[in-house]
């Protein structure tokens, strides 16, 4: 293939990226969603607690990133995890305008954090469809970061129910619970795979 049309595809690619992450944002930032879509309850469900290291997996725009912060207090630390560098921005953006400082963002793919082993109490996957890096390399990642004993909380999004928790628990989980699409997972001392 010439270079020419491999640089059009990338462009296409990159156009197609930076409007995925405008609708993205636009819907994210509405005020309105709150009424509809309680951050804060979601959290609560998902368990995250005060002074906790949480990981949040596919940030976005940061919709769950400030709410977090909250829940987790001045002893907690929120690592907002995102693939695309608009998304990574506008974290950055708020936490700036808010003046929250527990907040670190890492512009990486969830399969490969950088994180130390161990290190994260609780990570959450909310709203994501589509996993970058697979779901099977994210899950091999979280239970490398989670501590012994560390949560999972995913939201489900689609697909028959039983075969998502054994897709999850294969890698080293074991659901403990569910609230709504909410379903919860502790870390067993089994590596997945």
């Amino acid at each position: 293939m010439s270079n020419r049309i491999q640089q059009r595809r990338h462009s296409g690619d990159v156009h197609t990226s930076r409007l995925a992450f405008w609708i993205i944002r636009l819907m994210h930032d509405n005020p309105f969603l709150p009424m509809v879509r309680n951050p804060y309850r979601l959290l609560k469900a998902a368990r995250l607690k005060q002074g906790q290291r949480v990981l949040e997996v596919g940030s976005g725009p940061g919709f769950f990133t400030i709410p977090a912060a909250e829940i987790v207090g001045n002893e907690g630390h929120v690592y907002a995890v995102d693939v695309h560098p608009l998304a990574i921005e506008r974290v950055k953006q708020k936490i700036e305008k808010q003046g929250i400082d527990n907040v670190e963002t890492l512009l990486a793919n969830a399969s490969d954090t950088g994180l130390p082993d161990g290190s994260i109490d609780l990570a959450f996957l909310f709203g994501l469809r589509y996993i970058a890096g697979g779901l099977n390399n994210v899950l091999r990642e979280l239970h490398r970061v989670l501590k012994p004993g560390g949560r999972l909380s995913f939201e489900k999004t689609r697909g028959e129910e039983r075969g998502f928790i054994e897709e999850v628990e294969q890698w080293g989980f074991i659901c403990s619970g569910k609230w709504g699409r909410i379903f919860l997972f502790s870390r067993t001392n089994r590596n997945g795979g």
